[in-house]
């Protein structure tokens, strides 16, 4: 059995989105109102990024969707829908769309 990692408060994920090493986020971008905002950044932190192990396009998917995932139901229905439509933006700056 594998014994979890936790924060001081016990929310790993949120330490997670704050410290990934492999992405420099914007203060808040999973807050931000305009998705092509929030996709824009992510694709330009993962272009950037010295520290991913993965593809530009995948690091920067696989952070919007552990995000996703992660806040669950706690994730406030509006938010959720352009979280959303930020994976859409995604794929279309990346031509994956």
């Amino acid at each position: 059995m594998t014994q979890r990692t936790t924060s001081p408060s016990g929310n790993w994920s949120a330490k997670v989105t704050r410290e990934s090493f492999a992405l420099e986020l914007e203060e808040g971008i999973f807050t931000w109102k305009d998705p092509k905002r929030i996709a824009q950044s992510l694709k330009k932190s993962a272009d950037t990024s010295t520290h991913r192990k993965a593809p530009p396009f995948r690091s920067a998917m696989s952070m919007l969707v552990f995000y996703i995932n992660r806040a669950g139901k706690n994730l406030d229905e509006n938010q959720k829908r352009i979280l959303e439509q930020a994976k859409d933006e995604l794929r279309a700056l990346y031509g994956k769309g």
